[in-house]
C-alpha cells in the first residue's frame, strides 16, 4: 500500500498552517507545547520545513505572537471605532475591555508572553509591543491626547489583563470577588476616565 503523498503548499500557507497549528497547541496544552517538533507532527510537515519558516522555536512564538496580536488588535480598534460612532452616552467601554482580558485570557497571549519572558525570549514580545503601540496612535488620531490618556489608559488595560489572565481566578477566588471583577473594575475606570472633560 502506498502513503497518500502530501499536498503540496506555497511557502504562505505553509506558514500559516504552522501558525494555526501553534495557536491550536497554545490553547490546547499552554506555550511550553509551542515547539517546532510538536507543530511540524500537527501538520504533517518535517522540523526543518518548520526551521526553514522561522528558524527556531523562539521564532515560531515569536511569529505567533505577531498573529496574535494582529488579530486581537484589529478586533479591538473595530470596538473602539463602533464605539465612537456611536453617542457617548449610549457606549459602555466594557466590549473593549472583553476583548483585551479575553486576548490574554482565552486567546492565550498572556501565557505566551509570560512563558517567553521566563525562558528570556522578550524580544519575542515585540510584535504584541508594536501592535498595541500601533492601536493606540490609531485611537489617538484626531483626538486630543496631550495628557497622554489613551497610552496610560491602554497600560492599565493591558497590565489588568494580562494579570488577570494568570492570577485572576485564583485571586478572586481567595478574596471572595466574582471571577468578573477585575473586568468590572477596568471598565468602571475607563467610564470614569471618558467621563472626566
Amino acid at each position: 500500500m502506498s502513503a497518500t503523498p502530501r499536498k503540496r503548499l506555497t511557502p504562505e500557507e505553509s506558514r500559516d498552517a504552522a501558525l494555526a497549528a501553534a495557536r491550536e497547541l497554545l490553547l490546547e496544552s499552554g506555550p511550553q507545547a509551542v515547539t517546532l517538533k510538536a507543530v511540524a507532527a500537527r501538520i504533517g510537515r518535517t522540523h526543518a520545513n518548520l526551521l526553514h519558516h522561522f528558524g527556531s522555536a523562539a521564532g515560531l512564538q515569536k511569529a505567533l505572537a505577531a498573529r496574535l496580536a494582529e488579530v486581537v488588535t484589529e478586533k479591538i480598534g473595530a470596538a473602539v471605532l463602533r464605539a465612537r460612532a456611536k453617542d457617548p452616552q449610549d457606549h459602555d467601554p466594557r466590549e473593549v475591555v472583553d476583548m483585551t482580558f479575553d486576548a490574554f485570557g482565552r486567546e492565550g497571549a498572556g501565557a505566551l508572553a509570560s512563558w517567553m519572558i521566563l525562558n528570556g525570549n522578550e524580544d519575542a514580545l515585540d510584535p504584541i509591543l508594536e501592535a498595541i503601540h500601533d492601536l493606540v496612535d490609531k485611537i489617538a488620531e484626531g483626538h486630543d491626547d496631550a495628557g497622554g490618556t489613551v497610552h496610560e489608559e491602554t497600560l492599565q488595560l493591558t497590565l489588568m489583563a494580562l494579570g488577570d489572565s494568570m492570577l485572576g481566578g485564583p485571586m478572586a477566588r481567595a478574596l471572595g470577588l466574582p471571577r468578573d471583577k477585575a473586568r468590572e473594575m477596568a471598565a468602571a475606570q475607563l467610564r470614569s476616565s471618558m467621563a472626566q472633560p
